[in-house]
């Protein structure tokens, strides 16, 4: 394995940029009404590790880290010019929005690569309002390893939750060199096998910052987005009482995060309302303790740090925080069809036949799908189900090893969780299955196509751990 930075604060536990919805506006690409957005990937260079390491090298959009906050409103019409200077081909999925199956990004599926010095016109309608990301389909362990990723917002078409602040958090983790370079390593089968490319650098907003500053009284929508390769975040915001309110993009029922810490699988989101009641002066940690016996674990991710500032009000804001529902179909369970998707694979698993020194290591349903030095994604269907039709699905993970099962195209719902009744029965693209877990979920299956379906650490995908879903008209 390549040397990681030494196990210092400064080179393990990283800190945050938490920037304002006005100090996002320089990054944000905001198109007006009728209008697009231009959007390009390709080399760059970033501060990653902090003050007194040199800039890394990385892959980016539009030369940022990570790449530029994409803004809508819901009903309006995305359309993005993209550009890929990279050095070799790539796409853009964009994860967790209802696009047509031509937009959805995925080689051999649902377009062609762009190429190198290429081009492709991404356009479609925007129905769902919520906090979903963009990144490659094309060698993604790697491009997305390299620093392709970005949020996507797509605000109410009219604001229904009062906040003072509107705050963005995408989590990204960086396997580095005692250089600050990028270690080298991509699909070794040891993270291939286990957990992931797990890193030992984590950055919010692409930044090191060890303080985030708030304001006494202020009420603050936090949208956090795990584009991490493989890392689970689990994050505790000691002294605060956190309120979830849309998971995966979609509304939800406000409720406290279980146990107090809000759960984050790759790929998966969660939209909070804090209420900042500490007082001038004081600071709380933010605390990730989903690996508590990793040697490169995280402790404190950041402190949010309460100036001198008068408080902004004496006690918490009385505003209703229920966002509206997204238009949704609801599934009709009584005539839906049935197919069970099975996990296996891993170490201390049952590994699929004929296994390389590249893999494959996975499988869904005895099925292992290659693809890590591929640029398409020519599958058998692994689910056949015809439009309109509702879809019940339970992920069986028979494996050692956690997994955020991804559905391209449909959100779905979670109706159990180990054989027990969801509490919140919330609308999800990304489900986590930790080992041996089952989690069952139902959607309708809205447009023809065929449709990726993935576990989101990408070395797990890339090595066996995807299928297909064909709609049929």
């Amino acid at each position: 394995m390549p040397p990681f930075l030494p196990l210092t604060r400064r080179g393990l536990l990283t800190g945050s940029a938490l920037l304002a919805g006005s100090a996002l506006l320089p990054h944000a690409a905001r198109a007006a009404v009728g209008e697009g957005v231009s959007l390009s990937a390709g080399p760059a260079r970033a501060n990653l590790a902090g003050t007194g390491f040199p800039d890394t090298a990385v892959w980016a959009y539009d030369g940022r880290i990570p790449g530029p906050e994409l803004r809508f409103r819901q009903g309006d019409t995305a359309r993005i010019a993209f550009a890929n200077a990279l050095p070799e081909p790539t796409t853009i999925h964009w994860h967790g929005l209802r696009v047509p199956n031509a937009m959805d990004g995925v080689p051999g599926l649902s377009q062609a690569v762009v190429p190198s010095g290429g081009r492709f016109d991404y356009e479609f309608p925007l129905k769902d309002a919520g906090t979903f990301w963009y990144h490659p389909h094309v060698n993604s362990g790697v491009q997305v390893a390299h620093g392709l990723t970005g949020a996507f917002i797509v605000e109410e078409r009219e604001p229904v939750v009062r906040v003072d602040r509107d705050l963005l958090w995408l989590l990204g983790d960086w396997r580095l060199t005692k250089e600050a370079e990028l270690a080298g390593g991509f699909g070794h089968p040891m993270d291939a096998t286990h957990a992931g490319r797990i890193g030992n650098t984590v950055t919010i907003n692409g930044a090191v910052r060890d303080s985030v500053p708030v304001r006494a009284g202020e009420r603050v929508r936090l949208r956090l987005i795990n584009a991490a390769n493989a890392r689970v975040f689990a994050l505790d915001f000691q002294g605060h009482a956190p309120r979830v309110i849309a998971l995966d993009g979609q509304p939800v029922t406000p409720h406290a995060p279980p146990d107090g810490r809000v759960v984050l699988g790759p790929g998966q989101r969660a939209d909070l309302v804090i209420d900042m009641e500490g007082q001038p002066g004081e600071g709380f940690d933010v605390v990730d303790g989903f690996y508590p016996r990793m040697a490169y674990r995280l402790t404190r991710l950041t402190r949010l740090t309460y100036g001198d500032e008068a408080p902004l009000r004496d006690s918490p804001l009385d505003a209703p925080i229920a966002l509206a529902a997204n238009p949704l179909p609801e599934p009709d369970l009584a005539g839906a069809v049935r197919q069970d998707v099975v996990l296996d694979g891993g170490m201390h698993g049952a590994m699929p036949k004929s296994v390389g020194p590249r893999g494959p290591f996975w499988a869904l349903n005895g099925v292992a799908a290659m693809n890590h030095q591929s640029i398409g994604h020519h599958l058998e269907p692994l689910i056949t189900v015809k439009r309109g039709q509702t879809q019940v699905t339970a992920f069986v993970n028979e494996t050692g090893w956690w997994h955020p099962m991804h559905l391209h195209g449909f959100p779905f719902r979670v109706l159990s969780r180990n054989g027990r009744p969801a509490e919140h029965r919330e609308w999800r693209d990304t489900v986590l299955l930790g080992p041996r877990e089952t989690a069952e979920i139902a959607f309708v299956a809205e447009e023809a196509g065929d449709w990726m379906l993935h576990c989101h650490v990408l070395e797990h995908q890339e090595t066996g751990m995807m299928a297909v879903l064909r709609v049929t008209a």
